[in-house]
């Protein structure tokens, strides 16, 4: 994972290194888009960490151990990135729109599971969405779907 990460960073600084895996680089992509969501608002909340930690290990597979490197590897992204399309165009490039839509899934799972949806996070899903291609129809779909029932 690290070559990936290595590879991501080049890329957001314009510094060329040699091509990671496409698997490792959707998937520190993906991650990095995701922990943007529970960052957004400035807290990173306990319930969010968790909620990541979870959708990453069966998303992916991963052991517990991998998630971690993951997390700690899409921080470090986050920090470093100036906007979303690094992110986006990746997951753009290499999924379907079923799994975009997926992704766009995973992030209303995770402004939600604070039980708080700020502006922010609601507007980081529509724009990442529109960088992925994703419609409006479909986004808003999702986040009826997956909206608990006592969340705004």
């Amino acid at each position: 994972m690290l070559s990936a990460f290595k590879q991501f960073l080049s890329d957001l600084t314009g510094e060329k290194q040699p091509e990671p895996m496409g698997e490792e680089r959707y998937r520190l992509a993906a991650a990095a888009l995701l922990f943007h969501v529970i960052a957004i608002d400035g807290e990173v909340s306990a319930e969010e960490k968790a909620k990541l930690h979870d959708i990453l290990k069966h998303r992916f597979a991963l052991d517990d151990d991998d998630v971690e490197e993951l997390m700690a590897e899409a921080e470090a992204a986050d920090k470093e990135a100036v906007d979303l399309y690094g992110f986006t165009s990746v997951l753009k490039q290499q999924l379907d729109v079923k799994d975009r839509e997926r992704i766009v899934g995973m992030m209303w799972e995770l402004v939600f599971a604070d039980g708080n949806v700020h502006e922010f996070e609601d507007n980081l899903v529509w724009r990442a969405a529109e960088l992925l291609g994703v419609s409006s129809q479909a986004r808003i779909r999702l986040k009826q779907s997956l909206r608990p029932d006592d969340a705004g």
